[in-house]
């Protein structure tokens, strides 16, 4: 009868509810009441699910319980029924539900049957929730009994004799068809990824992280796309693995579906199917790799804080005179301002003007600091430096320049201010300071205005101790 009971719930997973019904009856007709077999039954009509159905497996399950009042299959299969039911709709069928659970908790307070039909209705389902438990035993079985045997070749002869001796047993039928699967030519591989996966995933992500590190810190000409390619390469294989469990878990299923050719069940030549050992939740070995992954997850997020927070020190070198143009500092230096967004750093501005006889003119306004959130929108964005100089001048054309050794963004313009004087302008700003210098330019070019600029930003911003 067990026999019967599991080939009709494998017909149910197979797709094949009409069938598994069909045996159930037959079998109920034959031998009379059973438990397991009236739980298949109305479980065959659950798998329709519809409303005759459901009337069907309620009255499957009514009949059943008045004959075994107490078992606890029963009661839990009832109540996941009537918790699935529209409570408008069937407003007895969710009480009788309710009275099935208070029973049920009476006679099995911590059973298994009790926390699923509690969790009856949720809208994630037992079978979802259980698809991930499914995959680890798969992986769990057919890891061990390549462990245990000594060629692939005798792990899958092992694994068939088991299934045979047990035709109708879910677990075994996995096992046969995951090592026939694993141990075709060419899936050396799979078989590695299957029992040797997070010593590969560990070394994938170390790799990943000193890509990374290095990208952040001392080489920053890698593209942090390469980076990302080697974690998603490393992953295509696992995607295959995946695939290839997936499709022996389905061949397993139909063949549960099957009546076993030949005799009765469980003539498997002698063969004994053993008690296959529990899947432990999470091994000792698991736990360490996952302590190892998430060092390193917490290795990249320290860089990266560390180098985005970082900024290079710079401090500000006034001139007396500079290409032939006195000047002299306007203003002193000037503390942190909260309008400035750098409360917290170390701010400074000096101004440097200078106009001779013959009209010539620069002006530089510098600071340095903790400016690591500065992007090049900062700097040319509408709402940037070059945005608000929009505001007081007339800006006819703006460029983004080469930043020089100081890295960063640069970016300058062509301006004509209220007096019709024709000015270059040229913003700079990295993480560790910013600026601009404006002069006459009626006839430089690009290349001029964009070397003038670097000069003074170099001559007024040094590092410090350099």
């Amino acid at each position: 009868m067990n026999d019967i009971r599991t080939r009709a719930e494998a017909l149910v997973a197979a797709g094949r509810p009409a069938e598994a019904r069909g045996i159930a009856r037959d079998a109920l007709d034959a031998h009379g009441p059973d438990a397991g077999l009236c739980l298949a039954l109305a479980r065959a009509h659950m798998a329709e699910d519809d409303d005759d159905h459901d009337a069907a497996a309620e009255r499957v399950f009514r009949d059943a319980l008045d004959a075994f009042p107490d078992d606890i299959a029963l009661l839990a299969g009832y109540a996941e029924l009537c918790a699935r039911s529209d409570g408008f709709d069937h407003p007895g069928r969710r009480a009788r539900g309710g009275r099935a659970l208070d029973r049920l908790r009476e006679l099995a307070p911590d059973s298994a049957e009790l926390r699923a039909a509690e969790a009856a209705g949720n809208s994630v389902s037992a079978d979802a929730r259980d698809a991930v438990s499914m995959r680890r035993t798969q992986s769990f079985d057919a890891a061990l009994a390549f462990a245990r045997e000594p060629t692939p070749e005798a792990a899958v002869a092992q694994a068939a004799r088991w299934a045979a001796a047990a035709p109708y047993d879910r677990r075994l039928a996995v096992l046969a068809e995951t090592t026939a699967a694993l141990a075709a030519p060419g899936r050396t591989g799979a078989r590695f990824l299957l029992r040797r996966g997070l010593p590969y995933r560990l070394a994938v992500g170390a790799a990943v992280t000193l890509l990374v590190i290095l990208r952040l810190t001392v080489l920053p000409g890698i593209p942090l796309g390469v980076a990302t390619a080697v974690g998603l390469l490393s992953e295509l294989p696992f995607l295959a693995l995946r695939r290839l469990l997936k499709t022996a878990r389905d061949r397993a299923a139909a063949r549960l579906a099957e009546p076993v050719p030949g005799g009765e069940p469980g003539e498997g030549g002698g063969a004994v199917a053993p008690e296959l050992p529990p899947v432990p939740r999470l091994t000792r070995r698991e736990g360490l790799y996952a302590g190892a992954g998430a060092a390193l997850l917490l290795l990249v997020c320290g860089t990266a804080y560390g180098t985005y927070t970082a900024y290079p020190r710079y401090e500000l070198v006034a001139h007396a005179e500079f290409r032939g143009l006195a000047g002299d500092e306007l203003g002193g230096p000037r503390g942190p301002r909260p309008e400035d967004g750098v409360e917290d750093s170390v701010f400074r501005m000096y101004g440097f003007e200078s106009g001779p006889e013959d009209g010539g003119r620069l002006v530089v306004y510098a600071a340095v600091g903790d400016f690591h959130q500065v992007r090049a929108r900062d700097v040319g964005g509408a709402a940037g430096m070059l945005g608000a100089l929009r505001d007081t001048a007339d800006v006819r054309e703006d460029w983004a320049a080469e930043p020089g050794a100081r890295g960063g963004w640069t970016r300058c313009a062509r301006v004509v201010d209220a007096q019709g004087l024709r000015q270059a302008v040229c913003l700079w700003a990295d993480k560790g300071s910013l600026g601009s210098v404006g002069f006459v330019a009626e006839h430089m070019g690009r290349a001029e205005i964009e070397e003038l600029a670097a000069e003074v930003r170099e001559s007024f911003v040094r590092p410090v101790g350099g």
